[in-house]
């Protein structure tokens, strides 16, 4: 019986660590960001239901919904209209996340992030 354990076990272990957990990224993030013209800190507030990621942008450019998705441990999201959009895009490590970013004619960069 122990060895049946410890196998379903094992299996379970290699296929999380081979497909990962699927993240959830809910709440309030505190960002440093770093663009080729300078950088800021804005806060993001995330609501994710499965891979569908929403909420709010708070920052230098003002207040502005954002939409995205988080995958495994992988984010993406954006937020802003057309030529003004700004996309980031990351990894996810617990409290913590990291990445860059593409403000168009803002420049891009790079960010770092940790959930308040």
């Amino acid at each position: 019986m122990r060895t049946l354990i410890l196998i379903v076990v094992t299996g379970f272990v290699a296929v999380s660590v081979g497909y990962g957990f699927q993240r959830d990224v809910s709440g309030t993030w505190n960002f440093v960001v770093e663009l080729d013209i300078g950088g800021g800190e804005p806060t993001f507030e995330f609501l994710q239901q499965g891979e569908t990621l929403s909420g709010t942008y708070d920052g230098a450019f003002g207040t502005a919904p954002i939409t995205g998705t988080v995958t495994g441990d992988q984010i993406e999201f954006r937020f802003g209209e057309e030529e003004n959009e700004a996309v980031y895009i990351g990894t996810i490590d617990g409290d913590a996340m990291s990445g860059t970013c593409d403000y168009g004619g803002a420049g891009e960069g790079n960010w770092e992030a940790e959930r308040e």
